[in-house]
């Protein structure tokens, strides 16, 4: 069984730090049974970010893997993973302060919400009431908005598993908050467990007929940012995708991946066909074509040269593919400027446009329902 944990507060450079360990005891000699020791690290310290303050957790799992997680916004601002010969590297694109995520246009490790991706014109309706949404992609409305829950303070609390470290968060959207209906209230729980995966999890409920579609924002490099993604290879589970219009909105079609630039189905170079797309890879790739609870297997995203291998599994029906093609060198960050293709995102979730497609799998949650989203990443290395 697990010893308790033990605490003790530091103060460093004027800010406070709780940091956390812990470890498994040994068992007796009579149990007979080898022991396992877990040597976990946490520090928590508090930010500022504009005239608020943020809470930024800093776990390890004491086996090569680092996340740290800011409750301003639900940004995952660093991941370290170790290499084929136990370096351990960032591997996510992200700005050096987390008060730079206030300006942060490019949804660097975010939490989105309340609908990520692209609702035409920013208009949808239920049950014959019409609602307009806030337009920040041009005429379209964009990963829930001005005021995305990529920019809110989230109430946050550290826990501990018992292989695993928790950072529970929770967030209330007021109705009409960006123009949805209904009072949203949202937990977002992230874990990092001993075997070197980061488990995402959210679940929502409402007091009114809304549209809820809930996702994370991640930029990865396996390379640790020493090279754009185009030589890393990607396999999607995905037969099928959606295409788009010049305004990225899908046009109500599932089109076969087969025979295309759009197939991932075997493991493919992302460089190898994307000129063949124009503006790159931004599309919602179908892996179910229903809801379901089934958790399955998403993407598998590998770079040969660190030998680095990320496994996405989630039980949403789609996960969108974004070869990070608006990334316009304006971000420097550790010398390493984010130019396009430095990062790509692959992101489960339900159809972009979904409240405007009936045929899409929906959107809609009601009263007394409750809306729930698994992601996962394995990672490891070959």
């Amino acid at each position: 069984m697990n010893k308790k944990n033990y605490f003790y507060a530091l103060m460093l450079a004027g800010i406070s730090y709780l940091t956390i360990g812990g470890c498994s005891a040994p068992k007796n000699e009579e149990e007979k049974m080898e022991s396992k020791t877990i040597n976990f690290e946490v520090k928590i310290k508090e930010v500022p970010v504009g005239e608020n303050t943020a809470k930024v957790f800093h776990l390890d799992n004491g086996n090569g893997m680092q996340v740290e997680i800011s409750s301003f916004g639900g940004v995952i601002s660093k991941l370290s993973v170790p290499d084929k010969d136990g370096k351990s590297e960032n591997i996510v694109l992200g700005y050096d302060q987390i008060a730079d995520y206030d300006t942060n246009d490019y949804y660097f490790g975010s939490a989105i919400g309340r609908f990520g991706n692209r609702i035409a014109e920013g208009k949808f309706e239920l049950d014959g009431q019409s609602y307009q949404l806030a337009t920040n992609d041009g005429d379209n409305h964009l990963h829930g908005g001005l005021l995305g829950f990529n920019r809110v303070f989230w109430d946050a609390e550290y826990q501990e598993g018992d292989e695993s470290m928790i950072v529970k968060m929770t967030y209330t959207s007021p109705d009409g908050e960006e123009g949805y209906p209904g009072n949203l209230t949202t937990t977002l729980t992230f874990e990092l467990t001993t075997d070197n995966k980061l488990l995402l999890e959210f679940t929502s409920e409402t007091d009114k007929p809304t549209i809820v579609n809930l996702t994370h924002h991640g930029y990865f490099n396996l390379s640790g940012m020493t090279e754009d993604i185009l030589g890393h290879q990607l396999k999607l589970y995905a037969p099928k995708y959606t295409p788009v219009d010049e305004n990225l909105i899908p046009t109500g079609e599932l089109k076969a991946v087969a025979g295309t630039p759009f197939d991932f189905s075997t493991p493919r170079l992302i460089g190898e066909r994307i000129a063949q797309v124009p503006g790159g890879y931004d599309h919602n790739y179908v892996v179910k074509e229903s809801h379901s609870s089934e958790l399955v297997k998403m993407a598998t995203l590998e770079h040969a040269g660190s030998g680095r291998v990320m496994e996405v599994y989630a039980d949403s029906p789609a996960v969108q593919f974004y070869s990070g093609n608006f990334l316009d060198g304006k971000v420097t960050v550790n010398g390493v400027t984010y130019s396009q293709y430095m990062g790509l995102c692959l992101e489960p979730q339900t159809f972009p446009n979904a409240p405007n497609e009936p045929s899409f799998p929906t959107s809609r949650l009601n009263p007394g329902e409750t809306y729930n989203h698994k992601i996962q990443y394995h990672f490891s290395v070959k």
